[in-house]
């Protein structure tokens, strides 16, 4: 498994990661973690995870944002690391630096590949201030998914784009929720009461507080009657944000039960950034019995049944962000109505089933490579020597 990202630092990619070998843990596979050091707080980057060890490679931090790591070095190191190991797939989860250097040393290998497309890194280029830069960035993830033996993407929105890019072997693989951690039962009315101490509605956000997550255009919500916004998590933004966002409560970054209860304890969740692929806060808000309003536009658009369990607006009417909120904020039937639907709708959606749909994606990858080495080996030994390459057996051209 090859993690562009990894603990310590945490995000929807480090998250599902962790599923997906908790999963793989119970089902008794073996597993060998390739992922970026984490020199900016060593003692906290485990060895192994999950029983599973964690094979470090030299970084360097992303200028503007140090805790996120590129990982360095070549093709044949990660190369060699998975020649060692030997395994049956390689899973690479959203690949881009380290990623293309794993898709490539597989393919050398001929070893089959699943890449986890999780990360719409092109469209962070103009919010980083390269919009330049977009195509180039655009041109790197087809290069990476098209030598993959297959890519799984998070959301319909997600297979229309990579479709759209001309990128094949695309299959839907969405993300699933603890639904017993984020449960309505976590609404805890002590928080409520020290974060809304004049009973305000309880507006929240979860995520990092980064340029593609724009935070920034929940200032229109500033001056709402009777409501308060709650920002949860940290970022490079967390100064600029206090200042543009002046009546809101940052929380900081909160795991776990505090993370579960913060959220049971919103009134409503809205979420503003265009650049999600999937957006698994949505679902842990729907879960804690919380209705949403989001963006629509990426991942939103599959979890937001909108009129039922949220509103989703347009991207960049901002205006249509206030009135879709003062909408829930103020009408507690409505609001109500909304968050049982929201609660119903992610029912069923555990982490083991989609774990589940995952391994079948990994033998289907199995199987896609083995015909293709087939194919290799006979078509080599046609062309040198005009042998019949029906006569090998399955798998010699992995030998080969």
């Amino acid at each position: 498994m090859v993690a562009e990202s990894f603990l310590p630092h945490m995000n929807g990619v480090t998250h599902s990661i962790l599923q997906v070998l908790r999963h793989l843990r119970e089902r008794g596979d073996d597993v060998l973690v390739i992922a970026p050091s984490s020199s900016w707080m060593e003692d906290e980057a485990p060895a192994e995870v999950e029983g599973y060890p964690v094979h470090r490679l030299p970084s360097i931090p992303l200028q503007g944002y140090t805790n996120v790591r590129v990982a360095a070095g070549t093709v044949n190191r990660v190369r060699r690391i998975l020649a060692d190991f030997s395994p049956d797939v390689v899973h690479i989860a959203s690949p881009f630096v380290l990623g293309w250097r794993a898709v490539q040393a597989a393919h050398a290998l001929s070893l089959p590949s699943v890449c986890v497309y999780q990360t719409e890194v092109p469209n962070y280029a103009a919010r980083y201030g390269f919009p330049w830069l977009e195509e180039v960035l655009w041109q790197q993830v087809e290069r990476i998914h098209d030598l993959a033996t297959l890519t799984v993407a998070p959301s319909s929105f997600c297979l229309d784009q990579l479709h759209g890019r001309g990128i094949q072997r695309v299959h839907l693989w969405r993300r699933g929720v603890d639904t017993h951690r984020f449960h309505p039962a976590k609404r805890d009315e002590a928080l409520r009461a020290e974060l809304a101490p004049n009973g305000e509605r309880l507006i929240g956000f979860v995520g990092r507080l980064a340029a593609e997550k724009q935070v920034e255009d929940l200032a229109v919500l500033n001056g709402l009657p009777g409501t308060r916004l709650v920002i949860v998590g940290s970022g490079p933004l967390k100064d600029s944000l206090r200042k543009k966002l002046p009546g809101a409560h940052f929380a900081g970054f909160q795991g776990g039960e505090d993370l579960a209860r913060h959220v049971a304890s919103f009134d409503l969740f809205v979420h503003p950034g265009e650049s999600e692929t999937f957006c698994q806060t949505i679902q842990e808000a729907m879960a804690s019995g919380v209705p949403v309003v989001a963006v629509g536009r990426g991942g939103p658009l599959d979890l937001v049944d909108a009129s039922r369990t949220g509103w989703l607006y347009r991207p960049g009417d901002l205006d249509e962000l206030r009135e879709r909120v003062r909408d829930l904020a103020y009408d507690d039937v409505k609001r109500g109505a909304f968050a049982e639907a929201a609660f119903r709708s992610v029912q069923g959606r555990t982490w083991p089933v989609l774990c589940e749909q995952l391994v079948g994606y990994y033998e289907r990858a199995i199987r896609v490579r083995r015909r293709q080495n087939d194919v290799y080996v006979r078509t080599y030994l046609e062309q040198s020597s005009g042998w019949d390459g029906w006569l090998l057996p399955r798998g010699a051209g992995r030998t080969l």
